[in-house]
């Protein structure tokens, strides 16, 4: 009959118990709670990056705990005397290139079952868990953050797109096509290497909200643009993007976009640590400057510019063509 067939445990002998602990990737230890000593195996101090010249203590092992941890984890060890049952506890340490490593230490607790005074456990890197477990914890707090963020703008969009329309269908299409506008300058942004934030690049912000007006798509139809390659910022991004369909809504309506003959250019400058960006409109119907500044489209436009773009904007109505003069701060951008 076998082991499993009559109930009685295996007899593993040294090399495959010895086998089983390096495939499983522990480090052995037992500490004399009397006088502190500490021993381990090779894995161990491999581990804790200890060298072996010198006794082995718990506190010489407790100096190299990380400073916001050690106090939990020498309260944890003395409590191991006096608790009854399997105990296991996480904490970081610091090794000797100051790199910072996950240990988990378990054990069985209760002097009862103490056998010369010894008590024994393993330690475990569980450095790659602890990274995965922050790693979604930031995903967690960052898709929050911009779920927030995205509730907000949208709360602000329904709420000036309500007050400058004058029929709910009219509301349905504004509002949707500026909830798109957004939704495609988030699909521009990239991570950056060396985790340097996340950035779209400028001229693809131009080129991809505008290719919906233009019947040919960008750079072959009546919309040209050449802006500096650079990038701008997930949050300016967002705002830019804004700006460009609110500036290209109204050509839509009122200027040169509005005919077939008509044609916008949309060009750059890089200077001085300022962004110029001039939109020049060609073609369409006579110009004719609003009587008054104060429309919620006009408004949305300037707080995206000088509010949250920290720049600024200006209208210059010549007969020919509406042309509009951004200037925004190179560093603002990128944020």
């Amino acid at each position: 009959m076998t082991d499993h067939e009559t109930g009685d445990e295996p007899d593993w002998n040294p090399e495959q118990l010895r086998n089983a602990i390096k495939a499983a990737g522990v480090a052995l230890w037992t500490w004399n709670v009397d006088d502190g000593t500490f021993l381990m195996d090779a894995k161990g101090y491999e581990l804790w990056d200890v060298s072996r010249g010198s006794p082995l203590t718990f506190e010489r092992l407790s100096a190299k705990i990380h400073p916001a941890d050690r106090d939990r984890v020498r309260s944890a060890f003395v409590a191991t005397r006096v608790l009854a049952g399997p105990y296991e506890i996480d904490f970081r340490i610091l090794t000797d290139a100051s790199d910072v490593r996950w240990i988990s230490a378990r054990g069985q607790g209760n002097d009862a079952g103490i056998v010369a005074r010894m008590m024994s456990g393993i330690f475990l890197d569980v450095t790659g868990r602890k990274q995965a477990e922050e790693g979604h914890e930031l995903l967690a707090g960052e898709m929050s953050h911009r779920v927030k963020n995205l509730l907000a703008l949208a709360s602000g969009l329904t709420a000036i797109t309500s007050r400058s329309t004058t029929s709910k269908e009219d509301m349905v299409l504004q509002l949707t096509q500026r909830l798109a506008a957004l939704g495609r300058a988030h699909d521009l942004v990239r991570p950056l290497k060396g985790g340097q934030g996340n950035a779209a690049l400028l001229g693809d912000l131009f080129t991809v909200l505008l290719a919906p007006y233009d019947d040919e798509g960008a750079f072959a139809g009546r919309i040209r643009v050449a802006v500096p390659r650079m990038g701008v910022g997930e949050s300016s991004a967002t705002s830019l993007a804004l700006v460009i369909h609110e500036l290209a809504t109204n050509s839509l309506k009122y200027g040169a976009l509005s005919v077939e003959t008509g044609t916008l250019d949309v060009s750059g400058v890089l200077a001085e640590g300022e962004v110029e960006i001039a939109w020049s409109e060609q073609g369409g119907p006579v110009v004719v400057p609003p009587l008054s500044a104060d429309g919620y489209g006009s408004k949305l436009l300037h707080r995206a510019v000088t509010g949250q773009l920290d720049g600024s904007i200006g209208y210059d109505w010549t007969p020919s063509g509406l042309v509009v003069v951004l200037r925004l701060k190179e560093n603002r951008l990128s944020v």
